[in-house]
Order: C-alpha cells, then sequence, then structure tokens
C-alpha cells in the first residue's frame, strides 16, 4: 500500500504548530514566575508563604535572602485592611 506523501505536509506544519504553541505557554508561565516552574497543589502554608513573599518582595515568586525585613513589612498587612464580618 503507497504512502500518500501529500498528507505529510499538513501532518507536519499541524505537528509544528502544537509543538510551537505548548512551547509558547511553558515560556510564558515560566516568564510570569521569575523563570520558575509552576506551582501546583498549592495548600495553606504555601498560599501564606507566597503572601509574605509578595509583601517582602512585591513578587509571589520572589524571596529575600535578608533576615530583617524592610520597614514597610510592618505596615503593609492585609489584616489591616480586612473588614470582619
Amino acid at each position: 500500500m503507497p504512502v500518500p506523501w501529500e498528507a505529510l505536509i499538513p501532518f507536519g506544519l499541524l505537528t509544528a504548530m502544537f509543538g510551537v504553541a505548548g512551547t509558547l505557554v511553558n515560556v510564558t508561565q515560566r516568564a510570569q514566575n521569575q523563570g520558575k516552574p509552576p506551582r501546583y497543589s498549592i495548600d495553606n502554608w504555601d498560599a501564606m508563604m507566597m503572601n509574605r513573599d509578595s509583601q517582602l518582595t512585591g513578587h509571589k515568586r520572589g524571596q529575600s535572602s535578608n533576615p530583617v525585613a524592610p520597614p514597610e513589612f510592618s505596615t503593609n498587612s492585609v489584616r489591616y485592611t480586612e473588614r470582619l464580618t
């Protein structure tokens, strides 16, 4: 049974487009996460640490090696702006 060589061109184009789309999704996710892979299965502890990192560095994936928090950290808490009902 002969191979339909004409069908290989669209097959190659579709394969290339899926590869390009997957690569672009991966690149954009890593760009939004400062070059780190995306997080999955975030529990309460991870959410709390992401909130702390966001307050310390301005980005949810940023981490600081400085053992002393900046002075703004004491006043930029979300707790002061939450409304308890």
